[in-house]
């Protein structure tokens, strides 16, 4: 981990930043990336007071990060965030964050790591265990009888011997993990939600070391996203979620965008109509949905179309 770019004082003054990014929604002014970078990292850090680090997250909720923003927040992010060591072969490995759960249709984040995994492709989950009521990954996990690291170093070796390892962000980042429950607290999303969507907790933490799979729910973030992975350098697959995870919906196909370094690559189309009409479990039944994902692991199912086409499109990618 990189040294801290805050000095040794264990406080530091917010209020000139919350002038800035604060006044509302339509006279609220952007920072620099340098700025950002240090303030998220002293927010990170938890030399912000209570009361400045919640006026900070609910301004950029209300005003939105901007792609300098952005920038910072992530380096700032990346400099807590602890380094999977992994040794890579001719295939790319691919990183999938986690951190909304299902409500309604079922997550089926594992079933697309676990045919990735089958191809060879090395796949680090990263995200949290628990989230409300919602089932995550990681109990799905522990249904289909998958590890959940409880160390970097076991990670590693599940990603050298099975191509396949999820590690909650308690372990790659406390701080970042710290900053996701405030949610708990306020009852709202806040910038960690993005940034953490963005991680590449591989090695350097450098873009051309893994393909991250990176989502968005609201349409506005597609041209944010769109814009940051234009302007810094990338290797992601851009796609609309399935309740905010990085699985396409099984029920119709959208479009799936590869960016790489500045150039942009239509991998998969969108489907118009209608959803097609699937007999799926309910998302909040973990024995349904883990029975469901082997079901279709082991062929006695067949995959649904979309998952199919975007396990292809991974697949070129990191082939």
């Amino acid at each position: 981990m990189n040294m801290s770019i805050l000095e040794a004082s264990t406080s530091f003054a917010a209020a000139k930043y919350i002038r800035e990014i604060g006044r509302g929604a339509h006279a609220a002014r952007s920072l620099t990336k340098q700025d950002t970078r240090l303030l998220f990292a002293a927010m990170l850090a938890g030399h912000v007071s209570d009361l400045e680090l919640g006026a900070l997250l609910l301004a950029w909720r209300v005003k939105s990060e901007s792609v300098e923003e952005l920038a910072g927040m992530l380096e700032a992010a990346h400099e807590t965030c602890h380094s999977v060591s992994f040794k890579r072969g001719n295939i790319t490995p691919v990183i999938i964050p986690n951190y909304n759960g299902s409500r309604k249709q079922p997550n089926l984040v594992p079933l697309l790591a676990m045919l990735l995994a089958r191809e060879g492709v090395p796949v680090l989950i990263h995200g949290t265990t628990t989230f409300g009521d919602r089932i995550t990954t990681a109990m799905l996990f522990d249904a289909l009888g998958l590890p959940v690291c409880s160390s970097l170093g076991i990670a590693e070796a599940q990603l050298a011997n099975e191509h396949l390892a999820f590690v909650p962000i308690q372990v790659l980042s406390p701080a970042l993990a710290t900053m996701l429950d405030i949610r708990n607290t306020i009852g709202l999303r806040n910038s960690a939600h993005t940034i953490v969507k963005m991680l590449q907790p591989l090695e350097n933490h450098t873009e051309q070391e893994a393909i991250r799979l990176v989502n968005f729910t609201h349409p506005e973030y597609l041209h944010t996203l769109t814009e940051y992975f234009g302007k810094y350098p990338a290797n992601v697959l851009l796609a609309r979620g399935t309740e905010g995870e990085a699985v396409v919906d099984a029920r119709r196909m959208v479009n799936i965008l590869r960016i790489n370094n500045g150039q942009q690559y239509l991998m998969a189309e969108a489907e118009k109509g209608l959803a097609n009409t699937l007999d799926l479990p309910n998302g909040l039944d973990i024995k349904a949905t883990a029975n469901y994902i082997m079901d279709v692991y082991m062929g006695k199912r067949e995959v649904p179309a979309p998952i199919a086409e975007q396990v292809n499109s991974i697949l070129q990618a990191a082939c």
